[in-house]
């Protein structure tokens, strides 16, 4: 299904098919405020391995982050964080980063990697922010890309559609996506490191 959106004029009754979409178990491509990014609900194990497969990476290696609609439920999937980097957090987000914390008990185990870590994402865009506040929870979001070069993101949602059209429940149409991801901030040690280069500068 190919919807389209705008994000500062969001259609509900479009949302609550997305979110009835997610709570049935499907895939959904949706805007950032970076790339377009394929998620499901994080609590359906049978989605999040149809993401596994459809990226062709093992459960254990894929690297996930979890978009959420605000700060203010942050504790409940991650361990003490810290005022410095609670500071931070509030002063880059709404925006262009992902943040490693620590992951709490909460965290569906499925989603721990050895170091017990979650990659926690607040956009700057009310359509995916929208979707995890009416769906209650947060959703994953991992980046798409090109079939044939794992470097270059597809940014016309149109093309997106074509390419995934067969293999996801729901592509969101909110404008042409950006190409360059997000910059991801590792929190789990003493001083905040980035470790990747993206949209967002500190």
């Amino acid at each position: 299904m190919y919807l389209e959106m705008f994000p500062h004029n969001i259609d509900m009754r479009k949302m609550q098919q997305v979110v009835d979409c997610l709570r049935k178990g499907g895939l959904v491509i949706y805007p950032t405020d970076t790339v377009y990014g394929l998620g499901c609900d994080i609590f359906n194990k049978d989605a999040v391995a149809k993401i596994c497969r459809l990226k062709n990476v093992k459960l254990e290696k894929m690297n996930f982050s979890f978009i959420c609609y605000d700060l203010s439920n942050i504790s409940d999937y991650t361990l003490n964080v810290d005022t410095p980097t609670y500071k931070l957090m509030k002063r880059c987000l709404p925006g262009p980063f992902t943040f490693i914390l620590k992951a709490n008990n909460a965290v569906p185990k499925l989603f721990k990697n050895n170091k017990k870590t979650v990659g926690i994402r607040v956009p700057d865009n009310d359509i995916a922010r929208t979707i995890v506040q009416e769906l209650g929870n947060p959703i994953i979001t991992t980046s798409i890309h090109h079939e044939d070069d794992i470097i270059d993101y597809i940014t016309e949602p149109s093309a997106i559609y074509e390419r995934y059209e067969n293999l996801v429940d729901i592509v969101i149409d909110g404008g042409v996506g950006g190409y360059k991801p997000s910059t991801v901030i590792d929190c789990t040690s003493d001083e905040p490191m980035i470790v990747r280069e993206g949209v967002g500068i500190i």
